[in-house]
Order: structure tokens, then sequence, then C-alpha cells
């Protein structure tokens, strides 16, 4: 597999709109815009040498809940991994276009927390395509490197629609598992999309305004996947050990504003957590944490 060098961060913000372009029935077609069918790309896209702006993830802490630390928080590496999955994503040798996949899944570990000034490396590769009943699974890898050490990694699992769908060749890990009762209640503002959007980089327009998430089939606008996540995590924060796995699977979307319940089940070797809804105790995600 050949490396390309991510240079210079591209804007989120371009990136985005070049998404949306790819989903307009006679842009996304032209040449030069159209993506190619077929294989995943065969090359990696590396990110050297990547800092932590301070005040940033002050702002992620806050919008996420996470206490001060003098570490990094487990997801916090994905909003700098985030950029680089749209830029793997709108590159024409990629086969899907991006506007309009569903996060379906995601996995990461751990190996050892990541200080806040510490500096590291950041290695992608679309690596698989597997079937699903609703279409085919893209299943992005990315690895964190300080010198040759590795300290984190994460697995997206995203869903692209379409009529190639089948059986999954393996049950997915979280099969059968269902959210915990809880009584602790999330109350979600509309604006959160747009609060985590700007700090993460992911200005989907599904996550921003009523109006622009109608135009991709939702009623209102919905909370991002990877916020969710990271609520539940910083819920968690003060039992994490140093090392660990954490993986969950959405299930539903979060509609803007609402209010959702969080819980957990906390056990000898691995805490079950999981979001619903409050109006009918619909799941929104399940998830697992395994210490390492």
């Amino acid at each position: 597999m050949t490396t390309r060098i991510m240079s210079k961060e591209p804007s989120g913000l371009s990136l985005s709109v070049k998404a949306a372009l790819l989903a307009l029935p006679v842009i996304g077609n032209l040449p030069g815009v159209r993506h190619r069918k077929g294989d995943l790309p065969s090359w990696e896209l590396l990110r050297s040498d990547v800092s932590t702006d301070l005040a940033a993830l002050e702002q992620y802490n806050e919008v996420c809940g996470f206490g001060r630390s003098d570490f990094l928080p487990a997801v916090y590496p994905h909003i700098a991994a985030h950029i680089m999955h749209m830029k793997l994503m709108t590159d024409m040798e990629f086969p899907f276009a991006p506007m309009g996949a569903v996060h379906l899944r995601n996995r990461i570990t751990q190996y050892r927390p990541i200080g806040r000034e510490e500096r590291y490396d950041l290695r992608l590769a679309a690596t698989a395509i597997t079937p699903h009943p609703k279409g085919q699974l893209v299943h992005l890898d990315t690895e964190a490197h300080v010198g040759k050490e590795l300290v984190w990694d994460e697995t997206m699992t995203v869903l692209f629609r379409n009529g190639k769908g089948g059986d999954e060749p393996e049950a997915p890990a979280l099969a059968g598992i269902k959210p915990p009762s809880g009584a602790v209640h999330w109350n979600l503002g509309s604006d959160l999309g747009r609060r985590y959007g700007a700090i993460s980089g992911d200005r989907n327009p599904i996550h921003l305004y009523p109006v622009t998430a109608r135009a991709f089939g939702f009623p209102r606008h919905i909370a991002h996947g990877m916020w969710t996540k990271a609520k539940a995590l910083s819920s968690l924060q003060n039992r994490l050990p140093e090392a660990f796995t954490v993986e969950v699977e959405f299930k539903r979307p979060i509609l803007l504003p609402s209010t959702v319940i969080f819980g957990t089940d906390i056990r000898a070797d691995e805490t079950i957590f999981g979001v619903q809804s409050k109006r009918d105790g619909l799941p929104h995600m399940v998830g697992r944490l395994t210490a390492k």
C-alpha cells in the first residue's frame, strides 16, 4: 500500500461543499467529479506531527461534558482524523459518494492516554467493503503513533445504501445488546449540532438546521453520533482505565431538540451503556467498554 502525505490540512467547509456537490444528480456525474466504481483506494493517508489546539480542546470538553485533564479524551483524536476521513471519501478513487452515508459503528482503542501537548502521527486507510442488508459497509481504520508506539486506533464503519446488500459475514460485535435502563436525562438543545460541528469540522447539513436536514429525508436535524459517544464517555470519565476499548453501534438518529436517557450496567470486566429516547424508549446508541 502506498502512502499519500497530508502536508496541509484542508478546510473542513470546502470538503463538506465538495461532498454536497457529489450528491447532486448532474454535477455529481460530471467528468472530474464523478467517483469511479470498483475497489477501495489502494493507498493510505498520513498526517504527521499532529498537535492539539488547547483552546479548541477546551471548547470540545465543554460541549461534550469532559472535565479538565492532562490527557486528551479517548475520542478526541477522532477530531483530527475526521478531516482525513473526508479527504479520503471525497477523492474520486473512493467508490461511493459520501453524502448520505450512515455512520453505523465506531470502535476506539486507547493503548495509553495521549498528553494534551503530545504530538502524534495519524494513518488512515479504507480497509474493506462488506455486505449489509441495507447496502454495503466500508471500514475506515485509523492509527495514532507517538514515534513508533501505537497509542490509539479507531475503526469507523460507514453504511452506503444501495441495491447490493446482503447478510453480514459476521454478527456485529454488539448484536443482541440493549441499552441499560437509567435515570440520567440529557436535555439536548436545537443548536447542539451546530456547536459540535463548529469544533469537530463535521458540518454535514443533516446536523445543522431542520431545513437542511429535510433535504436528506429527516424531519429535523440530528445530533452527531460521535458527540453521543463522547458524551457517554464523559459520563464515565471517573471510571475509565488508562487502556481500554470502547465500541458503539448507532441505532437510530437523535432528533434535535430532544431529551434522551443515558444508562449503564457496570460489570466486573466490562461496562455496557446506552442512550434511549425518553418519549418512546427506543434505542439511539448502545456501547461496551472493556479494559485492556
